[in-house]
C-alpha cells in the first residue's frame, strides 16, 4: 500500500486575503468582459437610489414601459406597478421571470 503525503501551504492572513481579493477581482473582470455584469455611472447610481424599488430603476434603465415588461413576463401592468412601488411583493417565481426579462440576477431586484 502506498503512503499518501499531504501537501500543505502556510500563508499569512494578509497573503490569504490578497488571494481572495485577486480571485474576486478575476470573477468581476470576467463578468464585465462577458457582459454578465455592467457598471453604472454616478448619475445612474443616483437614479437607482431615488427609485422606489430596484425593479423600477432597472425597467426604466432597460428602456421598457410597465406595459411592455408586463407583457414580456405575462403579468398585467397594474400588478407590475404594485411590485414596482413596493405595495406588493413578488414571489421568487415572479422575481425570476422579471430578472430574466431584464437580464439581471434575482438579487438585483431585491432590496438589501
Amino acid at each position: 500500500m502506498r503512503h499518501q503525503v499531504n501537501k500543505t501551504i502556510t500563508l499569512s492572513i494578509e497573503e490569504y486575503e490578497d488571494l481572495v481579493d485577486a480571485r474576486e477581482a478575476a470573477i468581476v473582470s470576467a463578468r464585465l468582459a462577458t457582459g454578465a455584469t455592467e457598471l453604472l455611472t454616478e448619475e445612474q447610481v443616483a437614479e437607482y437610489l431615488a427609485a422606489p424599488t430596484p425593479l423600477a430603476f432597472w425597467r426604466r434603465h432597460r428602456g421598457l414601459t410597465q406595459a411592455e415588461l408586463a407583457a414580456k413576463v405575462g403579468f398585467t401592468q397594474p400588478y407590475l406597478a404594485q411590485i414596482e412601488t413596493g405595495t406588493r411583493t413578488g414571489t421568487v417565481d415572479v422575481l425570476a421571470r422579471l430578472a430574466k426579462a431584464l437580464r439581471l440576477r434575482i438579487d438585483d431586484l431585491v432590496e438589501s
